[in-house]
């Protein structure tokens, strides 16, 4: 059942950091399966998990005929398997790795429904075969919880951001790899990925982009420890002065060794409107990028109605005749 959580609170990474650990490795396997069934879609977007009222989902999976879903309900911690014909089964959270594995796959077979997966998590140090891994077995239920309200708290942010683009933008995500909340605007232009890049990140960066995200912390592939969790946003390529750029809100700045701008979230949870704090922070460093890479900002940005106009056209309704120009605004390119 769920308990009543703070609006935004404490998640120092040593405190719930093994519950993390067995959680990480909960999402990987579920997210496993979309990956072995889905068709490839640019940067990876078919395999990320989406969030739910309760949790994580992976939303509608093509099998032959059939379809089927996969949700992991943080309220009650079960995982939630459905088809369209109306068959379900459940696997429990809780319990380590290789138990939940196994009643996952169990749970699926049961529903005629014959997976294969590579069982070995990726982008983690010291990765151990999910089929084997009893290592971590801790999972607080308290814990998870109040992860996922942070979750349940920022994805709607993220939304809003992404809803003033018009131009080609990530739906906001849960990449169950690097276990980060993501939302990614692009400028139209390919690039090349970056020099010996592995197949992940070979696939991920073929296009101009600027990147937002939400990492609760913990120890990076490179060693690169973060004992809280943070916002994110980088830009590939990395412009020439990107790095000095001036970003707000004021305890925003960019980390060297992570290579990449960042917002504690204590500074958020501590700020008078911790919503504007993470949309002041998405807006700024997206405009460092789009500024010093020149993108065509005229016809990729939209303000919806609800938001302040700052005189740039609403793109898409005024490409369908919706709305009147603003006097004053630019020149119409739709």
């Amino acid at each position: 059942m769920a308990q009543q959580t703070p609006t935004w609170p404490a998640l120092p990474v040593d405190e719930w950091e093994p519950t993390y650990d067995t959680l990480h490795m909960y999402c990987q396997i579920i997210g496993k399966i979309p990956l072995a069934l889905r068709p490839m879609t640019n940067h990876w977007w078919q395999v990320a998990l989406d969030l739910s009222a309760r949790g994580l989902t992976t939303e509608a999976i093509p099998y032959g005929s059939r379809t089927f879903q996969l949700d992991l309900d943080l309220l009650d911690h079960v995982l939630h398997i459905t088809t369209n014909e109306g068959e379900r089964r459940t696997a429990q959270a809780g319990g380590p790795v290789r138990d939940f594995y196994a009643g996952v796959m169990a749970a699926l077979d049961g529903l005629g429904l014959h997976v294969g997966i590579w069982p070995r998590p990726v982008e983690v140090p010291d990765p151990i075969p999910f089929d084997q891994d009893d290592r971590h077995a801790t999972y607080d239920a308290t814990q998870a919880q109040r992860y996922w309200h942070v979750l349940s708290q920022i994805g709607p942010i993220f939304a809003e951001f992404r809803a003033r683009f018009v131009g080609k933008a990530s739906p906001v995500q849960f990449y169950w790899g690097s276990f980060d909340l993501a939302a990614t605007r692009y400028s139209g232009r390919p690039v090349d990925p970056p020099p010996k890049a592995d197949s992940i990140t070979r696939l991920t960066y073929t296009a101009e982009q600027s990147a937002l995200g939400f990492w609760p912390g913990g120890t990076w592939l490179n060693g690169t420890r973060v004992e809280q969790p943070i916002f994110y946003s980088y830009a590939y390529p990395e412009p020439e002065g990107f790095r000095d750029q001036p970003v707000a809100p004021a305890p925003a700045g960019f980390d060297t060794d992570l290579g990449e701008f960042v917002l504690h979230y204590d500074d958020v949870r501590r700020a008078s409107d911790p919503r504007q704090a993470i949309l002041d922070f998405a807006q700024s460093t997206y405009e460092a990028a789009a500024r010093l890479q020149q993108w065509p900002v005229d016809i990729l940005e939209s303000t919806p109605p609800s938001l302040p106009r700052h005189g740039r056209p609403r793109a898409t309704a005024r490409a369908f005749g919706t709305v009147s120009p603003d006097p004053g605004s630019r020149p119409d390119r739709t």
